[in-house]
């Protein structure tokens, strides 16, 4: 990844550790920034293993929360665990060719799987407007932090190839500042994941065309479909 790339993550980073919702901090967090500039400057098209690829981001996630709200890992040491896991599968996906269309309804069955089981276990969630992840440091040391991972992580995905269109970069450092309720932001994020997938379907079909013309169509589906999951869907009264 670029310069600019690591600009573009210490913003997006930044941006989420000033925000309280953690809901709105999901929603921030799922546009497709990275992705378009992965897109941009790394050369790499959209196929299966990408789509697959916004799997990979929330296995991520499920695994940072696990390993450190569960296991009580320290948040480095689960960030470390969660880029384990995208690694893996990502090595996996690059040394197998799957089908767009096989890789798309795959992660769609995945995905309303996942909200079905989610609905059939939730619990009433009370959205954190305290600010409690906040790491406590002045901001403009907390934006040198930033930084500093963000080219960590940059260096870490020059080696995945065509998957670091989806590697989480700012997720790392995400992962650090939402670090007191990441099963719900994990939770909000899986849901805002259907964007991204149709981010990268309207890519896919028409990135033969131009990237520009790509690029458009991606963020005009993902826009779509984000407004759609967040719309207040209220039964009209009988």
């Amino acid at each position: 990844m670029t310069f600019s790339a690591v600009l573009l993550v210490t913003a997006v980073v930044g941006a989420v550790s000033v925000i309280r919702s953690v809901r709105l901090r999901a929603l921030v967090y799922s546009l497709p920034l990275p992705m378009t500039l992965a897109l941009v400057t790394t050369g790499y098209g959209v196929d299966g293993a990408q789509v697959l690829g916004v799997l990979g981001l929330n296995l991520f996630f499920v695994t940072v929360a696990l390993t450190h709200q569960r296991l009580r890992w320290h948040i480095l040491l689960a960030d470390g665990a969660g880029i384990g896991v995208y690694v893996v599968l990502s090595a996996g996906l690059v040394a197998v060719d799957v089908p767009f269309e096989v890789a798309l309804a795959g992660t769609l069955v995945l995905w309303v799987a996942g909200m079905l089981l989610r609905r059939r276990r939730a619990r009433p969630v009370t959205v954190t407007t305290d600010g409690s992840a906040s790491t406590g440091l002045p901001v403009p040391l907390k934006l040198v932090v930033i930084f500093v991972g963000a080219i960590l992580t940059a260096l870490l995905g020059a080696v995945l190839r065509a998957m670091v269109v989806t590697f989480p970069y700012s997720g790392v450092l995400v992962a650090v500042e939402a670090r007191r309720q990441l099963f719900e932001f994990t939770a909000h994020f899986a849901r805002n994941s259907l964007a991204l997938v149709a981010f990268l379907t309207a890519y896919h079909y028409v990135q033969d065309v131009s990237t520009a013309g790509a690029l458009g169509a991606g963020w005009a589906a993902f826009a779509v479909v984000a407004a759609a999951l967040h719309l207040p869907w209220r039964p009209r009264a009988a």
